[in-house]
């Protein structure tokens, strides 16, 4: 599955037939014009391609697939460039191209009552977001990068974010897919049919495969009705046991209409007060743990108000919570979700942070805190955990900021030492060591150690079958 190494004459007369076939625009080959494809976003690995690539159309992305087949030179695929696993960058030694799908990102279609949704892998995540609006459904896919991800990259890798406790990943709301594969030919898989049971769901194949397998061009996405009526609430809670009892409690209440539901401890919103301008602490006296919570409704007749307050008094009279802000309107509501997000943004001025995407059962979730916490303790005196994120479906962001007299190269030098420990646990406990970033480079080694034989095997055989010459995305998700 290994690709040739193409000589520099090799490379150069592909650029000039790829120029022929797509124009001199669709081709970068400077330096300065490549930088900010090449750059991985947490800046762990540096990107090297010989030009990008941007075609504007599925048969330009095929063209240039074809072309550089032909060559037997190795593509990598890259959306919004927003991946945090080195998964959309092709590094020293690949030889390959990058091809980038910004320009195809056009609205095909918007069928509000198929409750459909048909666009092109290049919109941005916030761009499907507001068309699905303009026509009075929702698209509910929603994560902190939002504004500048692209649709292709967040099917690519299965993204997940604050709605996937009702929705799903974006895996739940794919119903077609539109594919170019690596022989060049285009698989129109763009069907909005809720059942299709012809045989293999083909379109499962390349949602989440970060772009081994083809490359997704355009997917037929599911929408949904837009929600009458919102709450959002602060909540202080005792602790992760008494966030998960909350859980359950806040799904039967109100018939599980529980959007969102996010773990947040007190050392992040510490930082995020401290380092981020704009936030304030909702409650009055401090706790170590809170969750956020969002519930939606089709129907605006306050009921869910209703319902959210009936359940919170009845945890605080069962101790499980100590105080909560309810939002009284929209400002409060999007000041109470900047919380969350200033928490991410927070921690890279506290110093070094090793990070953890990682995934356990919701029961087991209060135990991964506990016991990782101990474990990296234990490893790193002085260590400061900033566990957090979506607990409502058992993805805990576990991120570690140095210790504060710490010199970040020598601690951020422990990362794989770190994570390798963090993940036995994980896996310990039944859990994954990617819950929602994917696997990419950066966790290719650790994904072969915990896989079993047989699903690497599965994995080696689907990638032989349908990429034999190793071209796409060369060396990511699993090793050539």
């Amino acid at each position: 599955m290994d690709a040739r190494t193409p000589k520099t004459s090799d490379l150069d007369a592909l650029k000039q037939r790829l120029v022929d076939a797509l124009g001199a625009t669709a081709v970068i080959d400077d330096a300065d014009g490549m930088a900010p494809y090449l750059e991985d976003q947490r800046r762990r690995y540096q990107g090297a391609a010989p030009f990008v690539v941007r075609p504007a159309t599925t048969g330009e992305v095929a063209a240039t697939v074809t072309l550089c087949r032909d060559a037997g030179v190795p593509i990598v695929p890259q959306g919004g460039n927003t991946g945090l696993v080195a998964g959309g960058i092709p590094l020293a030694g690949d030889g390959a191209v990058l091809l980038n799908l910004g320009r195809m990102n056009r609205i095909r279609d918007v069928d509000a009552t198929d409750y459909s949704i048909t666009v092109e892998a290049g919109c941005i995540l916030s761009q499907v977001q507001d068309a699905a609006e303009e026509a009075g459904r929702l698209f509910p896919l929603s994560l902190g990068a939002e504004g500048s991800c692209q649709i292709g990259g967040n099917l690519s890798t299965n993204a997940g974010g604050v709605h996937v406790l009702r929705y799903g990943n974006a895996r739940d709301l794919v119903l077609g897919l539109e594919v170019v594969l690596p022989d060049g030919r285009v698989w129109d898989g763009l069907r909005a049919l809720r059942k299709d049971n012809t045989g293999y769901a083909l379109k499962h194949l390349f949602v989440g495969a970060e772009g081994t397998l083809g490359i997704i061009t355009a997917a037929c996405l599911k929408l949904f009705p837009r929600p009458a009526e919102t709450e959002v609430a602060f909540v202080a809670v005792t602790d992760p046991a008494a966030a998960v009892e909350l859980l359950g409690r806040a799904r039967a209440a109100t018939g599980d209409r529980v959007n969102a539901f996010e773990l947040i401890p007190r050392i992040g919103l510490d930082f995020a007060l401290k380092h981020v301008e704009g936030i304030e602490d909702p409650l009055a006296e401090t706790s170590d743990w809170y969750v956020l919570i969002e519930l939606a409704s089709g129907r605006a007749d306050g009921s869910l108000r209703d319902s959210l307050e009936e359940f919170l008094a009845a945890a605080v009279e069962d101790g499980l919570v100590a105080d909560a802000a309810l939002a009284a309107n929209e400002r409060q509501s999007t000041a109470f979700w900047a919380i969350r997000e200033a928490i991410v943004e927070a921690q890279r001025f506290e110093g070094g942070s090793i990070k953890h995407d990682v995934s356990v059962a919701v029961s087991r979730t209060p135990e991964f805190i506990a016991r990782a916490t101990a474990l990296v303790k234990n490893m790193v005196p002085g260590i400061r955990p900033v566990p957090f994120g979506h607990v409502g479906d058992g993805n805990i962001h576990f991120n570690l900021s140095q210790p504060e007299d710490a010199e970040r190269e020598a601690y951020l030098a422990r990362w794989e030492e770190v994570n390798e420990a963090v993940h036995e646990l994980v896996v310990e406990l039944g859990g994954s060591i990617s819950a929602e970033h994917g696997i990419g480079y950066m966790k290719r080694e650790e994904n072969a150690r915990f896989k079993s034989e047989v699903e690497l095997d599965l994995m080696r055989a689907v990638k032989r079958a349908l990429d034999p010459e190793g071209l796409m995305n060369p060396g990511k998700v699993i090793k050539p």
